[in-house]
């Protein structure tokens, strides 16, 4: 007959009912379920960000009844999402985390170097060891090879629940970002295009020159 250990843990209840179920999850050898998803691929200027959301607890799923990948939602119905996400997170129900790679990254090492280096950050950053997840990652990205049960899918995003989390997370946390640079640089206009190539945004460049969030591999027209 097997013994119960019981235990005084002293941790906030949240982080109590995350332990408990990771706990759970690895006693019955089910994977935790991991979604990936990066944002910022295409812009001329900013960081890239991946995010990887995790669920931690069997009902947790069920929190997110009706969710849609980033970019069906707008704006403000990202940044409600992501409200319910971080009270979820709080609650010990999911994590995530979401790296940036710098527009210096993406020039000297290049675009595939910058994603690959934080979907690995992002990833690892969930704390569940490699042999114990299941990673769903949308489009052509690939996990680490130490993670043996991934699976790549296009359009993964609109797919898998867990994969939609994750581009939730990283575009309302690199939208942000570009609205922080608006209002440093408020004649390029980054709280509407957030880095894009929009036709106000090249114009802009032509006008006002080129900043140190630009791309310059993006831009090579331009000196």
């Amino acid at each position: 007959m097997g013994r119960l250990f019981l235990c005084h843990i002293t941790l906030p209840a949240a982080q109590c009912v995350g332990l408990f179920y990771f706990c759970y999850n690895s006693l019955m050898k089910k994977p935790f379920l991991i979604g990936i998803d990066e944002v910022g691929r295409g812009p001329i200027a900013g960081p890239v960000a991946v995010g990887a959301f995790v669920f931690l607890t069997p009902e947790s799923k069920r929190l997110f009844k009706g969710v849609k990948e980033s970019k069906q939602l707008n704006e403000q119905k990202r940044e409600e999402w992501f409200a319910v996400i971080q009270d979820a997170r709080k609650n010990g129900h999911v994590d995530f985390c979401v790296t940036f790679q710098s527009e210096k990254i993406i020039d000297t090492k290049g675009l595939s170097f910058a994603i690959k280096k934080a979907l690995a950050t992002s990833l690892s950053a969930l704390q569940i060891e490699a042999e114990k997840a299941r990673v769903l990652l949308d489009g052509g990205l690939k996990a680490p090879l130490m993670y043996k049960n991934q699976k790549t899918i296009i359009k993964g995003d609109e797919k898998e629940k867990v994969i939609a989390l994750a581009s939730i997370c990283a575009k309302v946390l690199r939208d942000r970002k570009m609205n922080l640079l608006a209002k440093k640089y408020s004649k390029y206009g980054f709280e509407a295009h957030k880095g894009y190539g929009t036709k106000s945004h090249y114009l802009a460049i032509k006008k006002f020159g080129l900043l140190d969030t630009h791309r310059r591999s993006f831009l090579k027209s331009f000196k």
